[in-house]
């Protein structure tokens, strides 16, 4: 039998960190609403920690329109509920001028039930290339409820 010594198994060094985008300096923000105490930059810049929160019930949409396009990496979305028992679902999807057709990246649903699960935290490894407009579509109580939609933070890489 033939042998060669190896030495010690090398760890597998660590994916590069990649720093999230500073979003006040590269893009647009469109919201279908926002509660004045907690607008959609409060979700969007990476200073920011209240998050936005809609001003009425019901589906809503949140877009961030590049400046210029944008080759994304890593998408990271946290949502917070601490009031309500619901079941959330949302889209989140991109294109590249904004006209053509959206491609979803993931669409799922999410049960809050405060105070055990009141938080929901993903992050999305992506390779988008030509992104003009993430879009992130929320309905917050797929039942129909009163409840309104809230996202703590939207960041991308």
């Amino acid at each position: 039998m033939r042998k060669n010594l190896i030495g010690n198994v090398l760890e597998t060094p660590a994916p590069l960190q990649q720093t999230w985008l500073d979003l006040s300096s590269t893009a647009l923000a469109e919201v279908t609403s926002q509660d004045q105490s907690h607008p959609v930059e409060a979700a969007l810049l990476l200073d920011e920690s209240r998050g936005w929160r809609a001003a009425t019930a019901g589906p809503q949409m949140v877009r961030v329109v590049f400046d210029t396009p944008q080759t994304l990496r890593r998408i990271g979305l946290v949502f917070e509920e601490t009031n309500i028992k619901r079941t959330q679902e949302f889209v989140l999807r991109w294109s590249p001028d904004g006209k053509q057709p959206f491609r979803d990246i993931v669409r799922q649903q999410w049960n809050f039930s405060p105070p055990d699960t009141v938080r929901e935290a993903e992050e999305h490894s992506v390779e988008l290339s030509n992104v003009k407009v993430l879009e992130l579509v929320i309905v917050p109580d797929i039942s129909g409820g009163e409840a309104r939609a809230s996202l703590r933070a939207l960041r991308v890489a």
